[in-house]
């Protein structure tokens, strides 16, 4: 009522001015626009892909399996492989398809009708990225029906083999528009990941492409030698050093950040390090562990066994350090060192493990000039490791990645594409093993029963192949 009294007094001093000025629209509320600007669109997104996807329960969950952390609580527990419908519900439900992808393919759309093609360029590629992660823990996903609503209320799912498609051509249509002229209006500030620089998204996409060609090494239907072909040619244009790393940087105050620093605080319940993590960096005289790590509080290296008994003090256990979990700590979404571990793998498989030593070590000291461990420890470090033979190549090219992508989604994809590194799973009356995907949200079961949702956490995804 307040609103229409104010409308009708502020539209009769119009008409006494003008005679002829329209009145105000009293069915437009100013707090709840109904076309939201680019701008506004693309910060929450990639907070959202940052805060609670890669740095959120799925990279939490994958840690776990992949034994590079742990939880100080009695089993069973999402760490031993208990994972519900349930627990996948907010990743799938509320940040994946509430957030991000509706709102890129709002952010979408808006720009394309309004011809603002670096906006275009930034959306496509979070949308390849994050349908990328939502396709290697579902398999089969929601894409091509999506996003209908109401014409469309249960969306099939497409393939995944159809989905790596579509991620292919997404990030290709993103190269496309980072080379138009420069909109009027285009990202900036609010883009936290390169504050729209074409140049950077370029590399980010080339480098994210690669990533995706070598995911397809053993897939139905594709060659390992084609695949690391395809991840080298487009590698040429890709990262070249850590200042290309894509990254969000957080302001470390309240409400502003580093989603690790959350998760691994006291306060959660005791998450620690895994024991064969630690341990593995100290049989190995690691020059990161003190970076990546900080000791108990008797101050030796101490890692957890998945199983045991919950410690009464976990502060006996080591934590994650604050390179990667303090409170104004960046979160990586893809790094040099990445780059140079699957252009180690790729070269290994095109060319054999000699070609692929000299790869192989600049991916390692790529991480840990990352860290800043100085030179000679780098050295030191690099000549301690076994040269590279066509027996042992891919298992130490894929455990040194492992190390690199501490706490991201890729060990998890590696692991279950190559085997290594290798971990003993966690065993029990109902386990069979370390995880091969997550279940399907309970809440989309519910809503939009599909065929696809009949399966087990030990069913593999399409690419997953033995």
């Amino acid at each position: 009522m307040k609103h229409i009294c104010v409308s009708v007094i502020l539209g009769s001093l119009l008409l006494m001015q003008s005679g002829c000025k329209k009145f105000l629209d009293i069915n437009t509320d100013p707090n709840n626009p109904l076309a939201v600007k680019e701008a506004h669109l693309l910060a929450p997104v990639e907070i959202t892909l940052a805060t609670q996807v890669v740095g959120g329960t799925t990279s939490t969950v994958n840690s776990y399996w992949m034994q590079q952390l742990s939880m100080n609580q009695p089993s069973p527990s999402l760490e031993s492989y208990l994972i519900t419908p349930t627990d996948a519900d907010n990743t799938w439900n509320y940040y994946l398809y509430a957030n991000i992808f509706s709102n890129l393919d709002i952010m979408l759309k808006q720009a394309a009708a309004a011809k603002r093609p670096q906006y275009q360029a930034v959306g496509k590629t979070l949308f390849a990225y994050s349908l990328a992660i939502t396709t290697d823990l579902w398999n089969h996903a929601i894409y091509s029906e999506g996003f209908r609503m109401p014409d469309v209320m249960q969306p099939r799912y497409d393939k995944q083999e159809a989905l790596y498609t579509t991620i292919q051509g997404m990030l290709d249509s993103a190269l496309y528009f980072c080379d138009q002229p420069l909109a009027q209006v285009a990202p900036g500030a609010e883009d936290y990941i390169y504050k729209g620089k074409m140049t950077q998204w370029k590399k980010f996409i080339y480098t994210l492409k690669a990533r995706y060609y070598l995911r397809l090494s053993k897939a139905p239907g594709h060659t390992a030698a084609v695949q690391a072909e395809k991840a080298l040619e487009a590698l040429e244009k890709g990262f070249k050093s850590n200042d290309d790393n894509a990254r969000i940087v957080y302001a470390g105050t309240a409400q502003a950040e580093n989603p690790w620093s959350i998760t691994t605080r006291d306060a959660t319940g005791g998450v620690v390090m895994a024991q064969s993590f630690i341990d593995s960096l100290v049989t190995r005289h690691d020059p990161r562990l003190s970076v990546l790590t900080i000791p108990g509080k008797d101050g030796v290296y101490r890692g957890r066994r998945v199983g045991d008994l919950p410690a009464p003090d976990p502060k006996i256990y080591s934590r994650v350090n604050t390179f990667y979990a303090g409170a104004g700590a960046a979160l990586h979404l893809a790094t040099y060192a990445e780059a140079l571990f699957i252009k180690a793998e790729a070269t290994l498989i095109k060319q054999g493990a000699t070609a692929a030593q000299p790869v192989y070590e600049a991916a390692i000291a790529a991480h840990m000039t990352m860290l800043g461990i100085p030179a000679a420890a780098q050295q030191t470090y690099i000549a301690s490791r076994p040269v590279l033979t066509t027996a042992n190549a891919l298992q130490q090219i894929i455990t040194e990645k492992y190390v690199a992508g501490f706490l991201s989604p890729e060990p998890y994809n590696d692991w279950r594409r190559t085997g290594f590194p290798v971990l003993k799973a966690h065993t029990s009356g109902t386990v069979k093993g370390i995880p091969r995907r997550w279940p399907y949200p309970a809440n989309e079961m519910l809503t939009n029963p599909q065929p696809e949702q009949q399966v087990t956490i030990n069913d593999r995804v399409w690419w997953d192949k033995e």
